[in-house]
């Protein structure tokens, strides 16, 4: 990857996403060049937070109708599920942009 602030393009705030349950697990949108690793990388140093593990999925398409009766495509979307090791949580997502 070129730089650390491509691999990460935006954080994924919604109420599964911050659960008490899933405390230590964040959600963003990354590069569709990314790996395991360059996410790792990327949250240890913009953050300087441990990480314990990474799992990446993909979204599947969606189909929306318009009002003219056009089919709009949205395309697959690359996700990274961050769980973070005890004591440590990212406290501002605004280095992200």
């Amino acid at each position: 990857m070129n730089s650390l602030y491509s691999v990460i393009k935006k954080f994924v705030v919604t109420n599964k996403s911050t659960d008490g349950e899933l405390k230590w697990v964040y959600t963003c949108m990354i590069d569709d060049a990314a790996t395991k690793i360059d996410v790792k990388n990327a949250i240890r140093s913009l953050y300087g937070k441990d990480v314990e593990k990474v799992n990446i999925l993909y979204t599947r398409e969606k189909f929306h109708n318009t009002r003219t009766g056009v089919q709009r495509k949205k395309g697959i979307e690359k996700k990274a599920m961050i769980t973070m090791k005890a004591g440590n949580r990212i406290e501002n997502f605004e280095i992200v942009k």
